[in-house]
């Protein structure tokens, strides 16, 4: 199960990015019926139906130090990221409507469920996720929002670049094994 986390500017400016395959195992929310439907030939549009369903692909290696699921070559990364650039427009319309900070499932894309987390600054923190984890993912964020701020004080960094901290990126890790 991976879990796909962005920070984006207020300009919407990609600050820093993650992908974090956990090692919990995913919860399953299979159906009877789509034990029930058909498996649907697809090679000729194999590439194009793997990359859009987010599903592996023969290119991909499955191995890590942590145990986890590593995607080879980024094939897949391109989605990813199409995904995160097309649900802004559906956090913008909930951050209008809620006054809230914590948008839990505001888009879907096929098994991809997009959260976010929006600061008072405008700032947005988004996750792609496969399954529900709620209190997880608001823990995350509450930890990401921390670190972001401790950084962002930081009077060697500059506001609204690239997060390139070492030290950054260990802690966003950590937080991310223990709470998604």
């Amino acid at each position: 199960m991976s879990h796909h986390i962005f920070i984006l500017s207020p300009t919407d400016t990609p600050l820093y990015s993650l992908t974090h395959y956990s090692s919990k195992p995913a919860q399953s929310a299979g159906s009877a019926l789509s034990s029930n439907l058909p498996s649907w030939s697809t090679s000729a549009f194999a590439g194009t139906l793997t990359a859009l369903s987010g599903a592996s692909s023969a290119t991909q290696h499955h191995t890590s130090a942590g145990g986890g699921v590593r995607m080879g070559g980024g094939q897949d990364r391109h989605v990813i990221q199409m995904i995160a650039n097309a649900s802004l427009d559906a956090i913008e319309e909930v951050m209008r409507r809620e006054n809230v900070m914590y948008l839990k499932s505001v888009d879907k894309f096929n098994e991809w469920i997009v959260s976010a987390f929006v600061t008072a600054g405008n700032m947005k923190f988004i996750i792609l996720h496969e399954t529900k984890n709620d209190d997880g993912i608001k823990v995350f964020f509450n930890d990401l929002w921390e670190l972001y701020v401790k950084t962002a004080m930081n009077p060697f960094h500059t506001a609204h670049t690239p997060i390139r901290s070492t030290v950054f990126d260990s802690r966003v890790r950590a937080s991310a094994k223990k709470n998604l």
